[in-house]
């Protein structure tokens, strides 16, 4: 339903116009979309296995283990869309951006009843990405986390093609891939592998600072890995 809503790709589409083509940032449109989606479930799923509850299951506002996972899905999706109005403020933006569409696909998923409770979960996620914001459910905690895993080489090489060569895209550049499995002292570990030391910027400047204000930060351990040797593993 996501991928055949015209509104909702246009509004990825021009997201990285904006971000991309503009501003010579890396990649905010329909690819990273599905990318943090897909990291958002397996996140999701790793901690269900650990034993954390939804809260939006705790607190009523989603009814199933299915609605909370709908929530953190269509979250992860649309968080960028606000990038199709400008960078600045893109998460206040696109929380705004999200409600129509919301609005027309949710009442086939959920039903009528169920609509504003849910899209109003999902709209929560979609405004605490920010980094400055603190997530109040772990749906949207997960939905911040595994937008901040997105950041393997071939994810980075848009910003350093078009000539901005500084201290993001070199470090970026760096990180050879991101896996995410169970942990081993906590739910989830996200194992990030680098061919240099300078990837550790990206982990502790892009991905640290979104686990620090995600509320589920002591679920988590991130180990960072040089050549494939273990450098340091850290537990928010």
């Amino acid at each position: 339903m996501l991928e055949e809503d015209h509104e909702l790709q246009q509004l990825l589409k021009l997201s990285n116009v904006m971000a991309v083509t503009r501003l010579k940032y890396n990649d905010h449109g329909p690819v990273h979309a599905r990318i943090v989606s897909g990291s958002a479930l397996e996140l999701f799923n790793l901690l269900l296995e650990g034993g954390v509850k939804p809260t939006t299951l705790r607190d009523g506002t989603a009814s199933s283990i299915e609605e909370s996972m709908l929530i953190v899905m269509l979250g992860a999706y649309m968080h960028d869309i606000g990038n199709s109005l400008h960078r600045s403020m893109h998460e206040f933006h696109g929380y705004i951006l999200a409600k129509p569409i919301l609005d027309r696909i949710l009442p086939d998923l959920v039903g009528f009843e169920k609509l504003v409770p849910i899209r109003q979960e999902v709209l929560h996620a979609i405004y605490s990405t920010d980094y400055n914001v603190n997530c109040l459910t772990v749906e949207a905690g997960v939905v911040k986390i595994a937008d901040g895993t997105d950041m393997a080489e071939g994810r980075a090489r848009v910003p350093y093609r078009l000539g901005k060569i500084d201290m993001h895209s070199v470090s970026a550049l760096s990180i050879k891939r991101v896996e995410i499995e169970r942990g081993i002292e906590r739910p989830v570990r996200i194992n990030v592998y680098m061919s240099d030391r300078a990837g550790l910027f990206q982990i502790l400047e892009v991905l640290m600072p979104k686990i620090h204000t995600s509320g589920i930060g002591q679920y988590f351990e991130i180990t960072a890995y040089v050549d494939g040797e273990e450098l340091v593993t850290y537990k928010p």
